[in-house]
C-alpha cells in the first residue's frame, strides 16, 4: 500500500492499480481487480508516477 509521507511523495506502489505501454504509446492504468482500463495518459511520455507498470 501507497503511504504518504508527508513530504510531497509517497512510499510504495498504488494498489490494485497496474499500467502499461499502448501501441500508440500512451501509458493507461488499469484496474487490477477488473480489469478494466481507468485512464489513459496522453500529455508526455512519461508513465503514471506510484502505480506498477505490467510486464
Amino acid at each position: 500500500m501507497a503511504k504518504n509521507t508527508g513530504q510531497g511523495f509517497r512510499k510504495g506502489a498504488v494498489d490494485g492499480r497496474s499500467q502499461f505501454q499502448a501501441p500508440n504509446g500512451n501509458w493507461v492504468k488499469r484496474d487490477a481487480e477488473t480489469g478494466r482500463f481507468m485512464d489513459q495518459k496522453t500529455s508526455g511520455d512519461s508513465p503514471f508516477k506510484g502505480v506498477r507498470k505490467e510486464k
